[in-house]
């Protein structure tokens, strides 16, 4: 049944809740308060305005979201639509409130509204939304951006993960003058064509269309391998006529769920690629000054000869950047054959909300230890709840970026992620919601922890697991 759409009616849905609480700190964080401000919703409670809106949505895009994993299909039940989020609460159009594992799937590492970010922004706006041209503040995020990450001599700023990736990618084969690509199953870069490539029957075959629309010439440009397996890229590096210009990796995967890389497998796809002469791209549009200040690559050591970034590079706008060894950048446009342009590259509502959360994150390098603290705390919670009640559940974690994966198993690539009980999870999922914790509604997605979390909610979040799991358990 279609929504009434009288004017009335749609005055009264838009009427949303403001925020929830203010956050003063330098880095927001809980104060022991979450008994006060969250409302424990009943997985029965009506929720009328998110459903009432979602319905309206459907009449005007594509499933009533703007992108596909919002839609809830991995998890079932109707989608939330929110209206408000402050520190590490979120509060849908209903008034309810959780704690929020999403953190707008990763850019919100300082929570929601940092009052530092918002007014940055404020401040930018006023001077202007966009120009088309320099501005100050767009040269000193990228000498941000190459002070943390030292194998980026030149970056080039983008709008998007997917553009910066795409880009990265074109920079690859015009630098080596090779058509090829590797990618790993699992790893999600964006839905540019040559990357919504999945395995062919066998592990090195040319990849074939994962999405409709995709031309099959266009696939067979990409070789998709099993993540974690480096034996299977060098037998293909090995083989006569390879060609392959670029191998593009996470090096923390985080589209199949948190998967760490194994012990040693960065390490030889560094070395093999320098042997062959391929480029090494670094996807950390997810690991980039969340892992680490510097990323990934600072994690494990790492020299990447491009990388990609976005989500906290522009702290909650949007944003994405690739760069690397200047030589190879240096065929980038207007320097070089490659063309790559954006006419909202690098605007200045971005960059403002980017710099502030980079230099916030630079000057306070507790940061990092408190989120690694939090993310161990929740970790042996898990581990404690999964023996007290016999639930087969594992957290896969690494920092701050996590995914529970409902099996007795160690998950290390996209096959073994797909024999995880996502009925499970689906069930955990709406356990948690009704507990007030807000995870990615799917479980092939990681969730991300912020800097706002306090101890209490930290332990508000271990509470939430250990009784879902209970009653997981009974039924």
């Amino acid at each position: 049944m279609k929504p009434a759409r009288s004017p009335e009616r749609l005055a009264n849905l838009r009427r949303l809740p403001g925020p929830v609480g203010t956050q003063a700190e330098e880095i927001p964080r809980g104060r022991g308060t979450a008994s006060k401000i969250l409302e424990v919703v009943p997985i029965s409670a009506p929720r009328p305005l998110s459903a009432a809106l979602y319905a309206e949505a459907r009449q005007h895009m594509p499933g009533g979201v703007s992108s596909p994993v919002r839609a809830f299909a991995a998890v079932g039940g109707e989608p939330l639509v929110f209206a408000s989020g402050a520190g590490p609460w979120i509060t849908d159009v209903d008034g309810h409130t959780y704690l929020d594992l999403v953190g707008s799937w990763g850019p919100l590492i300082l929570g929601h509204a940092h009052p530092q970010v918002v007014e940055a922004v404020c401040q930018a706006a006023r001077r202007g939304l966009s120009f088309g041209a320099t501005c100050p503040d767009e040269i000193e995020l990228a000498r941000e951006i190459r002070g943390a990450f030292p194998a980026m001599d030149l970056v080039r700023l983008v709008s998007s993960g997917t553009e910066a990736t795409m880009s990265a990618l074109r920079l690859a084969r015009g630098f080596t003058g090779r058509s090829r690509l590797v990618k790993f199953e699992g790893c999600y870069h964006g839905h540019s064509d040559g990357l919504l490539v999945k395995a062919g029957s066998g592990a090195t075959t040319f990849g074939t269309p994962d999405s409709a629309g995709v031309p099959a010439e266009v696939a067979r440009h990409t070789v998709t391998l099993p993540f974690n397996d480096a034996d299977a890229l060098e037998r293909l590096l090995a083989s006569p006529g390879s060609d392959i210009a670029a191998v593009i990796l996470e090096p923390v995967a985080g589209n199949m769920g948190l998967v760490p890389p194994a012990e040693g497998f960065l390490q030889r796809v560094r070395e093999l690629t320098r042997q062959h002469g391929a480029l090494l791209v670094f996807d950390e549009v997810m690991t980039g000054f969340r892992l680490a200040f510097g990323g990934a690559q600072e994690l494990y050591g790492i020299r990447p000869d491009l990388t990609c970034l976005g989500k906290i590079v522009g702290g909650g706008m949007p944003i994405g950047a690739y760069g690397g060894r200047r030589d190879v950048m240096e065929h980038v446009a207007p320097l070089g054959p490659v063309y790559q342009a954006g006419t909202l590259s690098g605007n200045p509502l971005s960059v403002a909300a980017g710099l502030t959360t980079l230099r916030l994150l630079r000057q306070n390098a507790e940061i990092y230890r408190r989120l690694e603290e939090a993310g161990a705390r929740l970790e042996a919670g898990l581990q404690q709840s999964a023996r007290r009640h016999g639930v087969p559940v594992r957290m896969q974690r690494v920092g701050s970026m996590l995914t529970w994966f409902f099996t007795d198993r160690p998950v290390r690539n996209l096959s073994e992620a797909r024999t995880c009980d996502t009925r499970a999870f689906g069930r955990f999922f709406h356990g948690m919601l009704a507990r007030g914790v807000y995870l990615p509604p799917s479980q092939f997605e990681a969730a991300f922890l912020s800097a706002a979390l306090g101890e209490a909610e930290v332990e508000q979040l271990i509470e939430a697991v250990d009784g879902t799991l209970a009653e997981m358990a009974r039924s």
